[in-house]
Parts: structure tokens; C-alpha cells; sequence
């Protein structure tokens, strides 16, 4: 070897080729995409992708962290429990949806709050776009952190304002909700909201999943002797 420039490898740049449409219905599509690996290989992946997100929109969909601050009460995270076919089991999760056409990531928040939990915030952060499950799919989503004042008469006794039918879960002052509220003493909430925008930001540059990214904050939550009502992710 001479040492020279000219014999050292030309570095490869992963890249698509091509994507073909496999099959698609009105909410999801499967399509077959042809593409370059690292070692310059050409080879084919199986992706499913949305057919409903917007050219105008910066991630398919939003996911909500609402803390519900009342007086005399303990801070709550809201939550929403809801069956979810592909699971085939209720599941607990953060209020969420879709981003629609010329809608920000802030107002799609507040709207889908609105519409699952009829609870209404302020907004008071947004995550990066994040990969949801970055080896099955391009779907991406933002983390909205919103506060609830829960001494405004609108908040004291919110309803849906959509058609779901979701479970009413009661709380500590026996009245019903449509959405589960997790009780941590407001000393240790921070903390948990701390952990759960720094796992975000660490999601979005390790391409993780949501699901582990909820797993994870939950059991750095109780870990902080934080008590939770409901102890599990699915019933």
C-alpha cells in the first residue's frame, strides 16, 4: 500500500430508492421500500406509513402530558384509559391524536385535551418530533406539556367532548371521570416531569419508542415512592 487518497474507501450514504404501495386502507398503508445500506447493499424493507398526515403538519400526531393543579389537592397527571383492538386489552395512556391540516402542535393539544379528557390548559412546552417506532414506521409525534388549572369552573366538573365512550374511573373524592388521574405528592411531580422531557429529547436523537419512553417514566415515578391508583399499563 502507498498510502495514498485515491485507495481508501468511498464512504456510503444510506438512502430509499423507491417505494411501492402494497396495500393501503383509509387510515394506514403498507408499502414495500427499496433502499441502500451502509455497505452499499441494495435491499427492501416492509414500512407502514399514515394516509392521513398533513403536508403542513411537523409530526403525525401529538401526545399530552397534563398535570391537573387544584388547591388542597395533590397534582395529578390526567390520563385516558381506552380499548385498543391491535392490543386486544384496555390500555392506560396520555391523552392524544392526530395533528390536523394548518394546526400546530400546541392547538392540536389543547383540542384532543379537550376532546377526551374536557379538561382545558395552557400549554408549556413541546417536545422535538419523535419516532414512535422508527422499524415499522415514519410516524412521529409531539410530547405537550399542558397545565390545568382545576379551580376554574370549567374544570371542576369537565366532560368529553367527543363520542368515545371511554371507562369512568373515580378519584380520591369518589366523582367520576373519563380519564384516570395519577396522583404523585406535588413535592416529587417535577421530578417525573423533568425525567419525561429529558427521555423525549433522548428519544428523538436514539429513534426509541413511545411505549418504552411511558414504561420508563413510570417506573422512575414509583421508584420516587410516587403512589399511582392504577398499577398497570393494560386491564
Amino acid at each position: 500500500m502507498d498510502g495514498s487518497v485515491g485507495d481508501s474507501p468511498k464512504a456510503i450514504i444510506p438512502s430509499v430508492i423507491k417505494e411501492e404501495v402494497i396495500a393501503e386502507g383509509k387510515w394506514v398503508k403498507l408499502e414495500k421500500t427499496t433502499y441502500i445500506d451502509p455497505s452499499g447493499k441494495t435491499r427492501t424493507w416492509e414500512t407502514v406509513k399514515r394516509t392521513t398526515k398533513k403536508h403542513t403538519s411537523s409530526a403525525d400526531g401529538v401526545a399530552i402530558f397534563a398535570v391537573l393543579n387544584r388547591t388542597l389537592h395533590y397534582d395529578c397527571l390526567v390520563m385516558v384509559k381506552q380499548f385498543r383492538p391491535p392490543m386486544g386489552c384496555y390500555c392506560l395512556e396520555f391523552p392524544a391524536g392526530l395533528i390536523d391540516d394548518n394546526e400546530s402542535a400546541e392547538d392540536a393539544a389543547l383540542r384532543k385535551l379537550l376532546e377526551e379528557t374536557g379538561y382545558k390548559g395552557e400549554v408549556v412546552g413541546v417536545s422535538p418530533a419523535i419516532c414512535l417506532d422508527p422499524g415499522l414506521t415514519n410516524c412521529t409525534t409531539h410530547i405537550v406539556t399542558v397545565n390545568i388549572n382545576g379551580d376554574e369552573p370549567e374544570n371542576i366538573k369537565p366532560k368529553q367532548k367527543l363520542g368515545l365512550k371511554l371507562l369512568a374511573v373515580s378519584n380520591q373524592d369518589g366523582e367520576p371521570h373519563y380519564a384516570a388521574l395519577v396522583q404523585p405528592p406535588t413535592c416529587r411531580l417535577h421530578e417525573g416531569a423533568a425525567l419525561l422531557t429529558y427521555v423525549a429529547y433522548w428519544f428523538f436523537f436514539c429513534d426509541f419508542s413511545l411505549l418504552l419512553l411511558f414504561k420508563l417514566a413510570i417506573q422512575q415515578l414509583k421508584s420516587l415512592h410516587i403512589q399511582c391508583p392504577i398499577n398497570c399499563l393494560t386491564n
